[in-house]
């Protein structure tokens, strides 16, 4: 059962990128970018919604009034796909994300990306990358965007750790920002390489803001790492821990 309704969800995923990301790569140019904004995040809810109505695949967050009104920079765990979508729609509509450039090379979902002015960024580059970040971060921070960062590059199984990038770091140490630093357990129930979607509850903590003002980078990453690992270690682990 849980095959098949991973699979169905699947197919629908398939048909909201081809919806929402086709309306954007035909229209987008055209429109305002906090009307593109829009569009993105009623995806992100759309697949929300679909989670849970198909797979049975639910989440709670605390800690969402940690969340500032004001652009920050925010430093998310990477475990799984659950969060590039539910981010997208949780997360107040004017966002702007570093990503790997070759997502651009999706078709119809990079088109789309293209049209969202993401920070596209060839991670094999190292200080050219970091450079970029900097200055496009910058410039989205000073334009009102929120600016999401996977600080770990990859997605990482439940249970493990990889390096943190210090490019996200970097950015707010220049910017004058704060981190704001999300954690969750999402990789339980939606595993990095696996098809199956488990039904379940997803838990997700925002944490505190954490200044950057006089802070160095390696300073600034240490504290988010150090948030992001300790909160994650002690959500549930397997499905069906409370």
């Amino acid at each position: 059962m849980i095959a098949i309704r991973s699979g169905i969800y699947l197919v629908c995923l398939g048909a909201t990128v081809l919806l929402f990301g086709g309306a954007l790569a035909l229209v987008g140019w055209a429109l305002p970018l906090a009307w593109r904004n829009r569009i993105s995040n009623a995806w992100g809810r759309t697949n929300l919604r679909l989670q849970k109505a198909v797979c049975g695949l639910d989440y709670r967050i605390e800690g969402w009034d940690n969340l500032p009104p004001r652009p920050c920079v925010i430093m998310a765990k990477h475990q799984s796909a659950w969060e590039t979508i539910a981010l997208r729609g949780l997360l107040p509509p004017n966002q702007c994300w570093i990503l790997k450039r070759e997502l651009m090379w999706v078709p119809v979902f990079g088109w789309a990306m293209a049209v969202m002015k993401q920070i596209a960024i060839d991670r094999k580059a190292g200080t050219k990358a970091v450079k970029q970040v900097i200055r496009e971060g910058k410039a989205a921070l000073d334009g009102g965007r929120y600016v999401v960062v996977f600080p770990e590059g990859t997605r990482t199984a439940p249970g493990e750790r990889k390096k943190y990038g210090i490019g996200g770091a970097m950015l707010a140490e220049r910017s004058g920002y704060p981190v704001l630093p999300i954690a969750h357990n999402a990789g339980v129930f939606w595993r990095r390489r696996g098809l199956h979607k488990y039904p379940g509850t997803i838990d997700v903590v925002v944490g505190p803001l954490i200044p950057s003002t006089g802070r160095k980078a390696p300073d600034i990453l240490r504290e988010v790492e150090d948030w992001i690992e300790g909160t994650v270690a002690r959500l549930p682990q397997e499905r069906g821990e409370r």
